[in-house]
């Protein structure tokens, strides 16, 4: 038995003056009729809010409830309210813009030893004994400076010989040239009598001052070869003052006073140089890296390297030039760099580590 309160009589008469086809004399209706009933008109209800809005008389709506501009959604044919006063707007899609790819960084590290490339051993080029040495281990040198001096004594007595020989020729030719001046005058005055004497005499005296004159031509020949022998001897006794080539530091050492040397061709053969002089200013290093680096390394390429005798100091390098040839037994190739600023004090064959940063080229980059 269906109960109907007074509450549930007012909803229906509402639910039927919202309908147009609601009729006075519709019969009251059942529980389930009035939940339907109810939620018809709710959809009534936003039908026509939907309309409203999307009417011309909508601006006047959203300015009586802002919120139900939430509401509002384009057209299909993607046109706005801006449509409506004939300003379409268009959006055009940006191409997403193209960022360049870093250059990858390579590090390349490797080891050496420092190279002094203007170095030369002191030979003498004559035997003799050693009587002085000016210089001692790790004393700084200039070129021209004595270093040691020997002593020969069939070097001063051939020098001494050679200067009296010099001097007997000077003597001779001296006596030539009398000679000669002689025959000359005995020439002239038997061709002013030529008409007393026989022209035999006069053909006799010619001959006699032209022989005196090759005996003079003769003698200055000698003295020459005299003179020469002298400059001879004078450089083999000058040469036992034994001076420095170049310019460095005395890095070895093997003289010692009262020693014999011999001559330079004997001493190069038995590898007994004096002593050895280095030029530090133009110091090098020398160092391997793995081969598998070798197309990223250039010569004037740039890095740094630190000794380990400084191993708080390190100083920039740059690459001279690479080693025609790759090492098969080690893998490594070759490069000669050149320090910048290093640090005071260092020695040939000091142990150096050097790193060197590259960029990679990327893949086309060259024949761009």
């Amino acid at each position: 038995m269906n109960t109907i309160t007074e509450h549930d009589r007012k909803l229906a008469e509402t639910l039927r003056s919202l309908s147009p086809n609601a009729s006075a004399t519709t019969p009251p209706p059942t529980t389930g009729r009035r939940i339907a009933l109810a939620f018809g008109a709710l959809l009534v209800g936003a039908t026509a809010l939907a309309v409203l809005l999307w009417s011309p008389a909508s601006e006047k709506i959203k300015a009586l409830f802002p919120d139900a501009a939430r509401l509002e959604v384009p057209s299909e044919t993607g046109a706005t309210s801006g449509a409506s006063s004939g300003q379409a707007t268009t959006r055009t899609a940006e191409a997403p813009a193209t960022r360049a790819q870093p250059v990858p960084i390579r590090e390349v590290t490797g080891s050496g030893y420092l190279i002094a490339p203007r170095s030369t051993a002191v030979f003498s080029k004559y035997q003799g004994q050693i009587t002085s040495i000016a210089v001692d281990l790790g004393d700084p040198v200039v070129a021209g400076q004595v270093l040691v001096t020997l002593d020969d004594a069939s070097a001063r007595f051939s020098l001494e010989q050679a200067k009296i020989e010099e001097a007997s020729a000077e003597l001779v030719l001296a006596a030539k040239r009398i000679t000669g001046d002689q025959a000359q005058s005995s020439l002239k005055r038997k061709e002013t009598l030529a008409g007393v004497l026989s022209k035999q005499d006069v053909e006799d005296a010619r001959t006699t001052w032209a022989s005196a004159q090759n005996d003079v031509a003769q003698a200055r020949q000698d003295l020459d070869k005299a003179s020469l022998a002298v400059r001879e001897a004078e450089e083999q006794v000058g040469a036992l003052t034994i001076r420095a080539p170049i310019a460095g530091v005395v890095t070895r050492l093997g003289a010692h006073v009262g020693d014999t040397v011999l001559e330079r061709a004997d001493s190069v053969r038995e590898s007994q140089s004096l002593l050895t002089i280095v030029d530090t200013s133009s110091m090098e290093i020398e160092a391997d890296v793995a081969e598998t680096n070798m197309s990223a390394l250039r010569p004037g390429l740039s890095g740094e390297a630190v000794l380990d005798g400084f191993p708080d100091r390190p100083f920039p390098v740059e690459i001279l030039r690479l080693a025609p040839a790759v090492s098969p037994d080690k893998g490594t190739i070759g490069l000669r760099l050149l320090p910048k600023a290093p640090p005071e004090g260092i020695r040939p064959g000091m142990a150096a580590r050097i790193r060197l940063t590259t960029a990679d080229t990327p893949q086309g980059a060259i024949d761009q």
